[in-house]
């Protein structure tokens, strides 16, 4: 698969290779051109997994200044190439002066937290929609109508102290009917709260797997634009915590990783039997290697999945929206646009 969108070249698609022709970057697949696009129109491009960047082509694009990422197949950063010609320090001193200045810092979570508390409240919806009995479908209505009351809060915070107390109600009563998700009629993942280091049941388990996958592909998705993962708004910085990383998952929690939990217990895709109780560990409950491969396999599936990017009016692989919020925040750092725009599910 291969996208252009604003002004970034991605490139998904399995022994792709990019080579230089006039002023123009050809992609190749299997030697058949899948797309040909003028070299001034790009600001940077991705490529994914095994794709494939002749020299001439990387040398052009470090000589302009455009930057070239490369990601894994799973979307986990593995290099830069850049010229001597970048603005990243320019944007990474733009971010750690956003950070420093409260006010500044202030308005960038709100719009994240407001984007986590919209998702969630779509979720709670959703469910609400579905569920086949009434008590259910009444505790799921109930909280979404609490977590409208939070989105309001969100916006009158009038401190990041402030912001973070909201954030922590609505996830409060967010989790407090999470359960009500679950349609599977056993014990096995029955779920009462969200426990964290280490998880103690079987759906904190895939909660905490999917929540660390996800900020793998933030963290990818902010080091490919250039912004440092560690440097964040919401999150307080401290060392070897990617905060920024944290702060762009708010907008994708509910709306991927929760939803998938949800869905691979309901499908039963997930089971008992790929979990592993550990008693020595302090009762933590993990996936087992098995679990693990089924939880990655259907991530990455749903990563596939087409979604409506509400701001760019098209369709784009949902695996590639974190590293569109990643640059639209960048723009907004530095400059660029009045405003971030973060990510609404549907």
């Amino acid at each position: 698969m291969i996208n252009q969108l604003l002004n970034t070249l991605y490139i998904q698609a399995p022994h792709a290779y990019v080579r230089l022709e006039g002023d123009t970057l050809r992609v190749e697949v299997e030697k058949e051109c899948r797309l040909q696009v003028p070299i001034q129109h790009l600001g940077a491009v991705v490529l994914f997994g095994d794709a494939m960047m002749s020299p001439g082509a990387m040398g052009r694009c470090a000589a302009d200044g455009r930057e070239v990422t490369f990601l894994d197949f799973s979307g986990r950063f593995r290099c830069r190439v850049a010229g001597p010609a970048r603005g990243n320090v320019l944007l990474r001193a733009a971010q750690f002066d956003a950070a420093c200045v409260p006010a500044k810092a202030l308005e960038i979570a709100r719009r994240m937290v407001g984007a986590k508390i919209r998702n969630s409240r779509v979720v709670l919806l959703r469910g609400a929609r579905d569920a086949q009995a009434e008590e259910p479908r009444h505790n799921l209505a109930e909280a979404a109508a609490s977590l409208a009351e939070s989105l309001a809060a969100s916006r009158a915070a009038a401190s990041l102290n402030d912001l973070r107390g909201v954030e922590g109600v609505s996830a409060a009563r967010y989790f407090a009917v999470f359960g009500r998700l679950l349609t599977v009629e056993t014990t096995d993942f029955a779920f009462t709260t969200r426990t964290r280091r280490p998880p103690r049941d079987r759906v904190n388990a895939l909660l905490s797997f999917l929540y660390a996958v996800l900020a793998n592909d933030c963290s990818a998705a902010a080091e490919g634009v250039g912004l440092d993962p560690q440097i964040g708004f919401l999150h307080a910085m401290r060392s070897g915590r990617p905060a920024l990383a944290l702060d762009l998952m708010e907008e994708f929690r509910s709306g991927l990783a929760d939803r998938l939990a949800v869905t691979l217990i309901n499908r039963r895709q997930i089971r008992s039997e790929h979990f592993d109780a550990r008693e020595q560990a302090g009762g933590s409950v993990l996936l087992s290697e098995e679990g693990r491969k089924i939880v990655i396999t259907a991530y990455q599936e749903r990563k596939a999945e087409q979604t409506r990017h509400r701001l760019l009016k098209e369709e784009t692989p949902l695996g590639l929206v974190p590293h569109l919020q990643a640059r639209l925040l960048a723009r907004h750092l530095r400059g660029e646009v009045e405003q971030y725009q973060p990510f609404i599910f549907r």
